[in-house]
């Protein structure tokens, strides 16, 4: 039940969740920054943010391998 209400309590919004998820995909992270954001971002928020970054990069893909083959 505790760990459902610190779930509750976290405060970063949706951007920063959102940014914190396009660092990951790309590798690159302080540890402070990760630390920092394990302890405010909230799961639900992290796991949207997750599956539109993976959206996003197939969409990327699809758009340049059509253009490649387009030559």
């Amino acid at each position: 039940m505790d760990e459902l209400k610190k779930t509750g309590e976290r405060k970063a919004s949706f951007g920063a969740t959102m940014k914190a998820v396009f660092w990951s995909f790309l590798g690159i992270r302080k540890r402070s920054d990760y630390e920092k954001d394990s302890a405010s971002l909230n799961p639900v928020h992290v796991i949207i943010a997750a599956v539109i970054g993976v959206l996003l990069f197939i969409g990327v893909l699809v758009t340049l391998v059509r253009f490649a083959v387009a030559k």
